[in-house]
């Protein structure tokens, strides 16, 4: 019965040079998306770090709040308001600010964001940051994030050999350096808006930065006590706090910052363009290759359909077919996207990782990109009439 001899794929695999092509450029459109997905993912991910890594139930932020690493300062009589409310256990303010890090070797000066609290107790869920925060109580310790561009130095590998690493911090507006040494590590990571990070006290924060006042503070973290309910709590703080400032949850405080990257920055915009350029280019060079099988089998097709074969049979080999083409394209593609991922990694410093949601993502986008493409090409094979061809 010819209705059990593999059609699709003998047409395919019959000019070996063609189908070998045909799954490059699939394998090309794949890697193409993977490497868009893949950054979009680290942008996000990369972003809200810090907000995973802050110890607290809600925060505090101001009404004007952009992004992380935008200046949105407010009063620090907001957290001593937000105590008297019930429900909340403890306050903690924290300070942020882009400060300049002077290269120990070349002397070159790079942006660092500097993150600022009172070290009386440890407001980050990094271990790292937990057994060394009390050593921020000297004002001229600070951590160092080993993670950070490789522009700083090797700040990291010299005091993992056990070196007494002593750096200089610039604000934007200083002229004279705040010198001080690295206690410790840690492991933060740089983003698209930021190069390296550094832990301080609040007291060396305002030693770094001069002109900025311990009354303004950049974010609130509220702990609340075990038998709270956030939401009655958020909506006591909102009804009572002024409105300069907003009370979020960490969920609703991640959605800030990728809603800012996603709507609100070029980038974002680009980003999500160039995946559905992706997939449009996808579209398009699966067309052709689907058409052009066709054209070249078009006799045996007339052939097929005047044996009696419907449009329903021909047109499922062309769909076979196109998964054919989406199943064994995607595959070198996953395998070159994941070398790929490891060297973006590596020179970016970013997080840019294979995960089992964008290896899906992008094969439920090959197969509708092919079938997409299957349907645009059997119209074609719909019109042909045997009489024509014969």
């Amino acid at each position: 019965m010819i209705l059990n001899i593999p059609l699709a794929w003998l047409q395919l695999s019959r000019q070996k040079v063609r189908f070998l092509v045909a799954l490059a450029g699939i394998a090309f459109v794949a890697v193409l998306m993977f490497m868009q997905i893949g950054f979009q993912d680290a942008l996000y991910a990369s972003a809200t770090q810090l907000h995973k890594n802050l110890q607290g139930d809600l925060f505090i932020i101001s009404a004007q709040y952009k992004s992380l690493t935008s200046n949105q300062s407010f009063p620090r009589w907001r957290l001593y308001q937000a105590l008297s409310v019930d429900g909340v256990e403890s306050i903690s303010p924290l300070y942020m600010q882009f400060a300049k890090l002077k290269n120990p070797i070349n002397g070159l000066k790079f942006p660092l964001y500097v993150i600022g609290f009172d070290p009386v107790k440890s407001i980050f869920k990094s271990p790292e940051i937990q057994q060394n925060f009390q050593l921020l109580q000297n004002p001229r310790i600070v951590l160092f994030d080993r993670a950070a561009r490789p522009e700083f130095g090797a700040i990291a590998k010299d005091f993992e050999q056990g070196k007494n690493v002593n750096v200089e911090i610039f604000s934007y507006t200083a002229l004279i350096g705040y010198r001080v040494k690295v206690g410790g590590l840690f492991s933060l990571g740089p983003s698209f808006g930021v190069d390296g990070n550094l832990i301080v006290s609040s007291s060396t924060f305002l030693r770094i930065f001069q002109d900025r006042s311990v009354q303004n503070i950049d974010i609130g973290l509220i702990t609340l006590k075990s038998d709270a309910d956030p939401q009655k709590v958020v909506a006591t703080l909102s009804a009572n706090l002024p409105e300069d400032v907003v009370v979020v949850s960490r969920e609703d405080f991640i959605t800030l910052e990728k809603n800012y990257w996603t709507l609100r920055t070029p980038i974002g915009f680009v980003f999500n363009l160039m995946v559905i350029m992706g997939f449009v280019v996808g579209v398009i060079v699966v067309y052709q290759i689907l058409y052009s099988n066709i054209s070249t089998h078009l006799a045996e097709y007339a052939t097929l359909k005047a044996m009696g074969f419907k449009n329903k049979y021909l047109l499922s080999v062309v769909f076979q077919q196109a998964l054919i083409l989406a199943s064994l394209g995607y595959i070198p593609g996953f395998v070159i996207s994941v070398a790929l991922y490891d060297v973006a990694k590596n020179a970016t410093k970013l997080p840019v990782t294979m995960s089992l949601d964008k290896a899906a993502i992008v094969l439920i986008s090959a197969i509708l990109m092919c079938l997409t493409s299957g349907f645009f090409s059997t119209n074609k094979l719909r019109k042909v009439d045997p009489a024509d061809i014969f």
